[in-house]
């Protein structure tokens, strides 16, 4: 479905952008961004990047790059619509498969423990989750999308099937349930797939070697430790709490003219693969602990900085993607929901750290949202 395959897509839609990129033109300016500057980055590209909204590509835009060259941070466009207020920089945001460095770094942390071995089949942990059908799928291979699972069967396949189930759940057994009736894609270990089932099984993991819920384990795991106050999860609650920006999907009329809907409130499925409500500032300080050892043991984070040999075309670890852009290694990760679009990626060092919410009007389009393409452009000159 194209929801499922939107983060694949955005991520292979950066890469191909900034090998391709020229020049960063600037935007028209019809408001000013408000920013705080620093040291050695690019200001006044980054400053153009985030000129001229709200436009018909994204509604608002948030973000912060950080690192060693130095700090900026912006935000521009509209809290909503309707009242045409400036955008909190600060605020909530439906933060995508970002949450699969969350669930990676649970996983990680529980191997560290002892309590799941990364070589050790999940069948073994859930009998019964698969079928017979399947041949032993490690939990490595979970991790970095090679297990050959099928995506499970959503809601919907159109924006318009999805909006009017919005409000509906769908429990993560009957993902896995319905993933499992159609048989493995492909041998575990031959190709890499990107699919949130992957993580969706994960998040069942977590909650059968703890006891506790996969929700509550991320944030006694991830989320104090690492100072990230604003996030959680928001169960089946279709809200978003706390101040936030509202997020739009353009949808075209009988007449050829298209509007605006707002999609803030929705149920999101697949918790444990995109669930996570966070802000720009958490996933900063996500990115910075993670990277610097404080939440996985060093020997378990290599996972997340290893791409599977052998694999061609492989290019996820376990929770990150890795590309390569003017010389630097970026180790990243984006996502979607509709609304809102997210990244965060630095490189290993942290020299240069990167993290962005831009509330697109078609987060589950096929190409990269160009506000969000003309911010990584800028941010990682």
């Amino acid at each position: 479905m194209r929801a499922r395959r939107r983060t694949t897509v955005l991520a292979a839609s950066l890469v191909l952008a900034l090998a391709a990129a020229g020049p960063l033109a600037a935007a028209p300016a019809f408001a000013a961004p408000a920013v705080q500057q620093a040291a050695t980055l690019d200001e006044q590209a980054l400053t153009a990047a985030l000129a001229g909204l709200p436009d018909a590509d994204a509604t608002a835009a948030l973000v912060r790059v950080g690192g060693t060259d130095g700090s900026w941070r912006g935000s521009a466009g509209v809290h909503d619509l309707a009242s045409g207020t400036a955008a909190d920089p600060d605020a909530r945001f439906r933060a995508g498969s970002t949450t699969k460095v969350v669930t990676a770094a649970v996983v990680l942390q529980l191997a560290a423990e002892g309590r799941v071995g990364l070589d050790t089949p999940v069948q073994r942990y859930l009998p019964g989750l698969l079928g017979r059908d399947f041949e032993p799928i490690t939990v490595r291979r979970l991790l970095n999308h090679t297990s050959g699972i099928p995506a499970g069967d959503g809601l919907g396949d159109s924006f318009e099937e999805l909006y009017a189930h919005r409000f509906a759940y769908q429990t993560p057994q009957e993902v896995v349930a319905s993933a499992a009736a159609k048989g493995p894609e492909f041998a575990p270990g031959t190709r890499q797939h990107y699919l949130n089932i992957n993580y969706t099984v994960l998040g069942l993991l977590v909650e059968k070697v703890t006891g506790h819920t996969y929700a509550s384990e991320a944030a006694r795991r991830v989320f104090r430790p690492a100072g990230m106050t604003r996030t959680y999860f928001p169960g089946t609650s279709p809200r978003i709490l706390g101040p936030h920006n509202h997020g739009y999907q353009t949808v075209g009329r009988a007449d050829g003219t298209t509007e605006f809907v707002d999609v803030t409130e929705w149920i999101p499925a697949d918790e444990a693969a995109g669930g996570m409500i966070s802000t720009t500032a958490d996933l900063e300080r996500l990115l910075t602990s993670l990277f610097r050892g404080r939440l996985v043991p060093r020997p378990q984070l290599r996972e997340m900085f290893t791409v599977p040999a052998g694999i061609e075309g492989a290019t996820y670890s376990a929770g990150l993607q890795r590309f390569e852009y003017g010389g630097r290694v970026l180790w990243l990760k984006t996502g979607a929901r509709y609304g809102y679009s997210t990244m965060l990626g630095a490189t290993r060092d942290l020299s240069r750290s990167l993290v962005y919410s831009v509330n697109s009007t078609d987060a589950k389009g096929e190409g990269m949202n160009p506000v969000a393409q003309r911010i990584a452009l800028a941010a990682l000159r």
